[in-house]
């Protein structure tokens, strides 16, 4: 992402946490975030097409002052997702930090990351939709770990590749997907409503065998070296 006029935000790494999407109560946040940074309009049915069907894959940042007690950082992370107390009391307890996530700083939404994935073409695929850190936020690492958090959620669920189209003008963007190992497959013209072009992004996993053999051939080298 590109870098802002506006003044960083100062803040510890310690104020930050990622947050699964826990429910409707988390959608004005991400709608929020996405209609004030991003370039594209999306109606209430698009968002609710990612997050209903994929929660695992959104996530949000949140933000605290550097005084706020952890006590009251874990109580205000279980009502802001929705819990009641007596929940606390019930286990099994499954925290709905599992699921989609954002980010937060002083009590705020600064960042979120929303994604799919499924078949296509024979390949199943993972999409990142939506990418947005608040400018302020921008260029201390908020935005990698959304992404490496929603990658690593796709990977673990079977999928092969990853995609996502960035404006081509979006210098700082395209600088961390390439950063993340994303190539540039592919150039579409006039792609965005404003008339700008778009590159698609791809990365790509190794194939399960490919890995299995990988991981073979490099103990097997490991075991000859320990042997002369």
């Amino acid at each position: 992402m590109e870098a802002s006029s506006e003044e960083k935000a100062e803040f510890d790494e310690a104020e930050i946490e990622y947050v699964s999407y826990g429910g409707e109560h988390h959608l004005p946040l991400i709608m929020n975030l996405v209609d004030q940074e991003l370039s594209e309009p999306y109606s209430i049915f698009t968002y609710r097409y990612f997050v209903y069907l994929w929660p695992q894959l959104s996530f949000l940042v949140i933000s605290y002052f550097p005084f706020f007690p952890f006590c009251f950082r874990i109580l205000f992370l279980l009502f802001y997702n929705g819990f009641h107390p007596k929940f606390l009391f019930f286990p099994p307890f499954k925290p709905i930090i599992e699921k989609n996530k954002q980010a937060f700083h002083n009590g705020k939404c600064v960042g979120t990351v929303v994604c799919k994935m499924g078949e296509h073409r024979n390949t199943f695929r993972g999409y990142i939709a939506m990418l947005v850190v608040i400018k302020p936020y921008r260029g201390r690492g908020i935005a990698t770990e959304l992404v490496t958090r929603s990658i690593r959620m796709m990977m673990e669920s079977g999928c092969e590749e990853v995609t996502l189209e960035a404006e081509v003008t979006n210098k700082g963007a395209l600088a961390l997907y390439g950063r993340l190992g994303f190539i540039r497959a592919k150039r579409l013209y006039h792609y965005y409503l404003n008339g700008v072009d778009a590159f698609r992004l791809k990365l790509l996993f190794p194939r399960q065998e490919l890995q299995h053999s990988v991981l073979t051939m490099t103990n097997r080298e490991e075991s000859n070296e320990h042997t002369h």
